[in-house]
């Protein structure tokens, strides 16, 4: 099936919209698929088909006909959960996509941590658990230990993943993994994951793959919270690191992106390189990396990455050289705790060497203490030819950020940073 028009499974968020700008600036009719309960933003597209991603025997047919009638030549999503229904789409389409019979396991954990295990990945003992007597099972496994992790089957953005220290903190973390349902989960059966810890510096490794090729674009570092509950406070790339660490990790991220079926798209893969130099593969998605990588790769590197995955999406070679050999680095800002938001001050404008800010939450509305990525506040990019240079600037101006919350709740809380987030207070 050949045609111009692109159809995006989802256009929400920033990596959707950049997508769509893309497409939209080659040319390209720009189509959606959503839901009743998320319609598509924006006025520019051409159309959208909307079904219920909760029913993928459904939503796979109800795009393929829309595809069919519209001349769609690509399907592309940005959100993780629905990797697995674009691979079907496309499969069924005859487009260029990922495996469809592999694509489970870049959602189902369970699922990946068996396929990444019978591949010869190296990543954490994991154990399934489906009840709270397999739970206390798998906390006295002595594989698994403490520290250890219990997150859920099904999830993204940190959501519902608890590191936890003693066997007491269990309880709790297994309901915090089971309530941590994707928006398109349903009810679930409540199955979680309990996982040995880790230790050692975190990464992320960008790639895009065409044709089952790989092209690793760059390797990002992380800068994540403390605690129980771990949130992603900054990306920074390229990062440079040791010639036989880094063939190492390239060595584990494509085994990892060839055992789940990545053949045509972007993927995000998480790792820990420990003292020795070892990595150890922690989750790989089949989308590109949120938290404005993205940007991150065009700030730094040069590479169009949203224009090249359009171009995967349609069959034709995709520019992936870099062309410059800068550096890049986005810091989230989150709240103290949770409860109203009353002041911001310091934040940072958009000028030179900051090409980007995003403030979500407005003042006087309800915000989260840091669980998930989700609850974070906001962020601003940073850019130059120097990596120490930005990473300096950087730490510079968080310092000056100054986020009052009031213990008090919003009069409204239900929808806590949700609901906030659809007003911006900074350019």
């Amino acid at each position: 099936m050949t045609g111009t028009a692109v159809l995006l499974l989802d256009a929400a968020g920033p990596e959707s919209a950049a997508l769509a700008r893309a497409a939209a600036d080659r040319g390209h009719p720009v189509h959606a698929a959503t839901t009743a309960a998320r319609p598509a933003p924006g006025p520019g597209l051409a159309g959208q088909v909307v079904t219920d991603f909760t029913r993928p025997e459904k939503a796979v047919e109800d795009i393929t006909a829309y595809a069919r009638r519209r001349g769609v030549g690509a399907v592309l999503t940005a959100n993780e959960y629905l990797t697995e229904l674009a691979a079907l789409v496309c499969a069924e389409l005859g487009l260029p996509g990922n495996d469809p019979h592999l694509a489970h396991a870049a959602r189902d954990k369970a699922a990946m941590a068996s396929v990444l295990t019978a591949a010869g990945v190296r990543l954490p003992y994991t154990r399934l658990v489906h009840d709270d007597t397999e739970l206390h099972n798998a906390l006295a496994d002595a594989a698994v230990g403490f520290p250890c992790v219990i997150k859920p089957v099904s999830g993204a953005g940190s959501a519902g993943v608890t590191v936890v220290t003693s066997a007491a903190q269990a309880a709790e973390a297994a309901c915090t993994a089971r309530a941590a349902r994707g928006p398109y989960d349903g009810e679930g059966n409540g199955d979680i994951l309990v996982q040995a810890y880790a230790a050692g510096d975190e990464y992320s490794v960008e790639s895009v793959t065409q044709d089952a090729v790989t092209t690793h674009l760059a390797v990002t570092r992380k800068v994540v919270t403390g605690g129980a509950r771990r949130v992603e406070t900054g990306h920074s790339l390229p990062v440079r690191l040791p010639a036989a660490v880094e063939a190492a990790v390239y060595r584990e991220v494509d085994e990892a992106i060839r055992a789940i079926g990545i053949r045509h798209g972007a993927s995000h893969t998480e790792v820990i390189v420990d003292a020795a130099g070892r990595c150890t593969v922690i989750e790989i998605a089949a989308r590109l990396g949120a938290g404005h990588i993205g940007l991150l790769l065009q700030n730094a590197l040069g590479i169009d990455v949203f224009t090249a995955l359009l171009d995967v999406a349609l069959g034709r070679p995709a520019a992936l050289t870099p062309t410059a050999h800068g550096h890049a680095t986005v810091r989230f800002i989150t709240a103290p705790h949770a409860g109203r938001l009353t002041s911001l001050t310091g934040f940072p404008k958009r000028g030179p060497g900051v090409p980007f800010v995003r403030w979500r939450a407005a003042i006087g509305g309800p915000v989260n203490a840091a669980g998930a990525n989700a609850d974070r506040l906001g962020c601003f990019i940073v850019t130059g030819p120097d990596a120490a240079e930005v990473e300096q600037r950087a730490d510079a101006l968080v310092r000056q950020i100054r986020v009052q919350v009031d213990l008090t709740p919003a009069p409204d809380d239900r929808d806590q940073l949700s609901s906030a987030s659809r007003a911006a207070i900074a350019p």
